[in-house]
């Protein structure tokens, strides 16, 4: 996942990602999706400690993918 923690990822703002390059956004994208998975295996599991944290994530993906989308749609126009 390389030396990011879990919590710079979580605490990303759309104002912090905008200024990200498209390249950042997606690898921070795919970053998310593979803690997810980890999440949903936890969960399933029965290990996952905060459920919260699961909620966090899809939110910041969300939120990552909705500024991707932003800078795609500039990018055309």
């Amino acid at each position: 996942m390389g030396s990011r923690t879990h919590v710079e990822i979580a605490m990303a703002t759309a104002k912090e990602l905008r200024e990200l390059s498209a390249d950042d956004l997606q690898r921070r994208a795919t970053e998310l999706r593979e803690t997810l998975f980890q999440d949903q295996l936890k969960r399933r599991t029965g290990s996952l400690d905060s459920p919260a944290e699961r909620t966090l994530h899809r939110r910041d993906l969300a939120r990552v993918l909705a500024v991707l989308g932003e800078k795609k749609k500039a990018a055309k126009a």
